[in-house]
């Protein structure tokens, strides 16, 4: 049997613009290709082949991570076309792999369809901004972007901390330092800590995953920087109850101060697959914070926060079940998608029938009914 080479896998996902490559046992080697599955034109997978190519590409200290706690994650540059992000985990005594593609060019706002009010919001001296959103929805890329517009325009000291580093950032206008979890540094909180006494005007939090790390960044934002973070959360309004609910009972009213004066704004977002082209588009939720959305969240009435990005179109802002609307409107997605990424799917589904259309349902559907 011939054995499947790293290169010709990474060479397709590339050629294809696939956004991940996942290898399993059992399985062909499989792209997620515009959101769906794509299996290669290869052989199975055995258990052998999947240890190989791990071994090809993880480097020494993830492997032992890897024999220690049974998975890891790092990244890697391929030549000058790209970098990956790689998660490798053992599952039913076998090695699995997905290797998601990060492009070596940063995006810029209107490729993205970023909302424009964001490159105003960033060049604010101080504050927290929040960008959300599942797993693979386009974080660290709207991310990125964002940096990238400050790198280029403003003169400021970047630090980002991220696990593992995924676009890798020159020195433009601004300095730019990108620090890894595991690599550079110990932990999250403890890169927030050291950064603050490294003159920093902008820092990057890969990822807000512990009370401790929220802290550090929410300290920050207050004493003068502008910090991005991101958080696994959907819509604005559940960001921010998420961020203080992670607080003991007891801190929370305090907390709650804090974020009313520290927090600039949350970007909540989805990708979906485009039914006039192929590929995927983004889909926003946008809350700028407001003096009046500072008392709502300061008075712990972020029930009121979605009727206020409503009435806020002014400030840019944008609720996602109006994005998701608009697109489906332009014909860029199909009804089913919207409602599948809505919040409040019958309220969709309503407005499609009231305007004639229908979302199709499968026979698959009805059956699991």
């Amino acid at each position: 049997m011939s054995t499947v080479q790293i290169d010709r896998l990474l060479d397709t996902v590339i050629r294809l613009g696939a956004s991940d490559l996942h290898l399993s046992v059992g399985r062909k080697p499989t792209l997620r290709l515009h959101g769906g599955l794509r299996n290669l034109d290869t052989k199975v997978l055995d258990s052998d082949d999947c240890v190989a190519l791990m071994k090809s590409i993880t480097p020494e200290r993830a492997q032992q991570e890897l024999q220690e706690e049974g998975s890891c994650d790092f990244g890697f540059a391929y030549g000058t076309e790209a970098r990956f992000r790689v998660a490798v985990f053992r599952q039913r005594g076998d090695m699995s792999l997905v290797l998601r593609l990060i492009p070596n060019e940063l995006l810029t706002f209107d490729q993205i369809g970023l909302p424009s009010i964001c490159k105003e919001l960033i060049r604010r001296p101080r504050g927290l901004f929040i960008v959300t959103g599942p797993t693979g929805s386009g974080k660290t890329t709207s991310l990125a972007t964002m940096v990238d517009y400050v790198n280029q325009n403003l003169e400021r000291h970047i630090i980002t901390v991220e696990d593992p580093i995924e676009y890798y950032h020159y020195h433009k206008t601004s300095v730019v330092n990108q620090r890894e979890v595991g690599v550079d540094v110990p932990s999250f909180a403890e890169a927030l800590r050291r950064a603050l006494r490294a003159d920093p005007d902008v820092i990057l939090v890969g990822e807000m995953r512990d009370l401790e790390t929220i802290e550090a960044a929410i300290r920050a934002a207050e004493t003068g920087h502008l910090v991005f973070a991101t958080l696994h959360t959907t819509g604005a309004a559940g960001t921010i109850t998420r961020i203080i609910d992670a607080f003991p009972t007891n801190q929370q009213a305090q907390v709650r101060v804090q974020l009313s004066t520290s927090l600039i704004a949350v970007l909540s977002q989805v990708l979906l697959a485009r039914v006039d082209k192929p590929g995927r588009v983004a889909c926003y939720e946008f809350l700028v914070v407001t003096p009046a959305i500072a008392n709502l969240i300061r008075e712990n009435k972020t029930f009121r926060i979605d009727s206020a990005i409503q009435t806020g179109r002014k400030f840019g802002m944008q609720l996602l079940d109006d994005h998701l609307w608009s697109l489906y409107q332009k014909g860029i997605i199909a009804a089913d998608e919207m409602i599948d990424k809505g919040k409040d799917p019958s309220e969709l589904t309503e407005k499609v029938h009231r305007t004639g259309g229908s979302v199709g349902r499968t026979e698959l559907d009805s059956e699991s009914d």
